[in-house]
């Protein structure tokens, strides 16, 4: 099955969307890594020094967040993954400065933002304040998260400049626990 194509169940990828459900699903809008710029990602990963306690982020878990939407009510589900498709071009993403965060979190940042990741994230916060639901009032800081219960680690010198050209962004959910995991709602592809 396509990512984002609805089963006979009514599902959207296996999460159901009845308007009768009310529990919530926890999303993310992000971009989310080719298998090309997934490997450069973790080469840096793999060239920190981590101390013991450190978590680093598996391979299947890197991304860029653009927005935590947090709990969404599924009733709100269908309206949103139809409206956070928007008309914007592709762009390049450039990853290449390792730092480490306060609380011990290690991520890999851009050098600067380019204007067209400004635009998508504003376009769809834009969206989400539509629909009526809250956004983060915290500054953007464009990162990929490398590892968390990282205060103590030793940061690479230097590792490979990522060009990501950046094709789609995508709807996601996110289940917590101690095997939490990610899953596809809806990829929106981007112009070229």
């Amino acid at each position: 099955m396509q990512p984002g194509t609805r089963q006979k169940n009514g599902s959207l990828l296996g999460r159901n969307i009845s308007m009768s459900t009310p529990d919530p699903a926890r999303l993310f809008l992000a971009l989310w890594p080719s298998p090309a710029v997934r490997a450069g990602l973790l080469a840096w990963r793999d060239g920190w020094d981590w101390p013991r306690a450190a978590a680093p982020v598996a391979p299947e878990r890197l991304h860029l967040t653009l927005h935590f939407l947090g709990n969404v009510p599924d009733a709100v589900l269908p309206d949103l993954v139809a409206r956070l498709r928007l008309p914007l071009r592709g762009f390049a993403l450039r990853l290449g400065r390792a730092a480490l965060w306060p609380h011990g979190v290690a991520v890999l940042e851009p050098a600067q933002a380019p204007p067209a990741l400004l635009e998508l994230r504003a376009a769809l916060g834009g969206v989400v304040r539509g629909i009526g639901l809250p956004l983060d009032a915290r500054p953007f800081r464009p990162h990929v998260t490398l590892a968390r219960r990282a205060g103590q680690a030793a940061q690479p010198g230097s590792g490979p400049v990522i060009d990501w050209r950046v094709r789609a962004y995508a709807l996601m959910s996110s289940t917590l626990g101690e095997r939490g995991a990610y899953s596809l709602v809806q990829r929106y592809p981007l112009g070229r």
